[in-house]
């Protein structure tokens, strides 16, 4: 039988959100219904409420979550009721170009629920990254919920379904973070202290937090930042090139997407350096750097997508770091809150006054 549950759907571009009674269909072939526990705030959620994703409203919002699995679907065999899972947007399909290519993190066909969620209505909804996890159920392939430790927190474990692996994976996987390196991160949220975390567990010796408000430059250090710079108070890249010995750092993470931020990442590299852009531009920007520089200067300037993460491989991996200790996710969570309360969580994430807001369903 299908479920009506309540959940936060963003009706209209800009409108508040609005907690709504929907219809989640039983779980059809390689689907799954999942018993949402916990799911975080993350800025993605806030983009798709504004439509700057794309105008696809109704949307349901939510995308950073763990709980148990409540139903599978026809052919789902890796997958019981009862199993705790953490729910990525990514799911590898197996058989594109990407797939079979050996890069299944580029993959170019990810896997949705077929069956929409809808309104009592009928009307059916646009799920924040094919998760839509701002609700009691939610419906995802099967692909997409990862079998974690039943041990860890909910509402800690959940962010690694997004923001967590996001950061971590741009410093570890797409920046190649190894042993001895200098990285500086810039930008101090969510994803920017993930970054951090990485770094440092990947063995980096020298982690620089850049960042404008003090606040977060302290938090940072509790994930693994060795050194800070505020940028109000100081030109970010001689800062940054004076506490690597005149050189630059090996690997610049800009976790906030503005040309700004982009170009300071650009110009903290020693030569040779890896830039990593990670935090997510508006549309309309653009970056404008002299083609000498980016000949000279050498090097990668890349992209990191979710991470360039396989969820199946890292989710696992992350959650026993954070039950050794190693990793505080813990450390994330500034509050918990209810479904009721999204709107005004968005506000306090505008202001920069939490890391992650955590609904606890």
């Amino acid at each position: 039988m299908p479920h009506e549950v309540r959940a936060v759907v963003a009706v209209k571009k800009g409108a508040p959100v609005e907690v709504q009674t929907i219809v989640v269909p039983d779980p059809g072939p390689g689907e799954v219904c999942v018993s949402v526990q916990a799911c975080g705030v993350c800025h993605t959620d806030l983009h798709y409420r504004e439509g700057a994703v794309n105008d696809d409203f109704p949307f349901l919002l939510g995308h950073e979550a763990a709980g148990t699995v409540e139903a599978v679907g026809a052919d789902v065999t890796d997958l019981s009721p009862g199993d705790y899972v953490v729910i990525a947007w990514r799911a590898p399909c197996g058989a594109c170009r990407s797939c079979l290519r050996g890069r299944p993190w580029y993959c170019f066909d990810s896997r949705n629920a077929a069956q929409p969620m809808t309104l009592l209505d009928g009307t059916p909804l646009s799920p924040a990254l094919g998760i839509g996890a701002f609700a009691e159920k939610t419906l995802v392939a099967a692909g997409q919920a990862v079998k974690v430790d039943p041990a860890a927190r909910p509402e800690a474990v959940g962010l690694i379904g997004c923001g967590v692996m996001a950061g971590y994976g741009a410093a570890v996987h797409t920046g190649g973070v190894g042993r001895g390196d200098t990285v500086a991160v810039i930008g101090c949220g969510g994803v920017g202290n993930a970054a951090i975390a990485g770094a440092s567990l990947a063995g980096a010796r020298r982690v620089i937090a850049v960042d404008i408000d003090d606040a977060k430059l302290d938090g940072a250090t509790r994930f693994g930042a060795t050194h800070t710079v505020n940028s109000r108070g100081a030109e970010p890249v001689s800062a940054v090139r004076e506490l690597t010995g005149g050189h630059g750092v090996d690997v610049a993470i800009d976790a906030v997407g503005t040309p700004s931020t982009y170009k300071q990442a650009f110009y903290m590299r020693d030569h040779a350096g890896v830039l990593v852009q990670v935090g997510v531009p508006e549309p309309e920007m653009t970056v404008d750097l002299p083609l000498i520089d980016l000949f000279s200067r050498g090097g990668a300037l890349k992209s990191s997508w979710y991470g360039d993460s396989l969820p199946t491989r890292d989710f696992p991996v992350l959650v026993d770091q954070y039950l050794n200790g190693r990793l505080d996710l813990g450390g994330f969570v500034s509050e918990t809150i209810c479904l009721d309360e999204v709107e005004e969580a968005f506000a306090r994430m505008r202001r920069g006054e939490v890391l992650r807001s955590v609904v606890v369903l």
